[in-house]
């Protein structure tokens, strides 16, 4: 017969295991950001800018202590992004195709003026959760693969520090549901090229210490 659980055997279970900072970021500025959907494409390489970005977010997470491991969506421009950091923290990057960029299917690669004159944009900007891209994937697949992906990740790094480099959709699905927010009012979450959010996932849940930071020093984040 098992011997009777001890207070303090109680109060460990009752706090769970340890809380994971993650660390979403988005991957730096390439030439043709703001101006069509790449979507999954290969190909696209991050541009002067995006490269001189990722290394300022480089040194913005190199003091940070506790980091455990350094994850990029597979294609060239998150990889590129997640280089320097993990670089930073002598780390190497490990690709992860749960952080892939949303699948476009028949939009990808089409430019934003074309796309903003049909008229299922209406429907992408205020009923995200009720469209699916042409032949690709919906947003609340899309939701639904990030947040799987990172609650997977932040429990095989339980107490530590990830990076996450990711893409804007999907990042802005994931602070949306770490917020408690519905799918449908995802697209007011601003998320700029190698801007980093931090959400802290504990046995409470999620608490979103920060969201598209492109300039604070992250050493001073923590819960109010």
């Amino acid at each position: 017969m098992p011997a009777p659980a001890t207070s303090k055997d109680a109060t460990a279970e009752s706090k769970g295991p340890p809380s994971t900072l993650v660390l979403l970021v988005r991957h730096g500025k390439t030439p043709t950001t703001g101006t069509s959907l790449p979507g999954r494409a290969k190909g696209l390489h991050l541009a002067p800018e995006g490269h001189k970005q990722a290394e300022d977010a480089a040194k913005r997470i190199a003091p940070l202590k506790n980091v455990a491991a350094v994850y990029a969506s597979p294609l060239e421009r998150t990889r590129e992004t997640a280089a320097p950091i993990a670089a930073a923290l002598g780390l190497r990057v490990r690709p992860e195709p749960g952080l892939l960029e949303c699948d476009f299917g028949g939009w990808t690669g089409r430019e934003l003026k074309e796309l903003f004159k049909l008229p299922e944009w209406t429907t992408v900007q205020r009923y995200p959760s009720g469209f699916r891209f042409p032949n690709g994937e919906s947003f609340a697949e899309m939701q639904l693969r990030i947040v799987s992906t990172i609650d997977r990740l932040r429990a095989a790094h339980a107490g530590k520090t990830i990076v996450c480099v990711s893409h804007a959709d999907p990042i802005k699905a994931a602070l949306a549901s770490a917020i408690g927010t519905h799918l449908d009012l995802f697209q007011r979450i601003v998320v700029s090229p190698c801007s980093v959010s931090a959400v802290l996932y504990g046995a409470g849940g999620p608490v979103v210490l920060a969201t598209n930071s492109t300039g604070r020093d992250l050493r001073t984040l923590q819960p109010s």
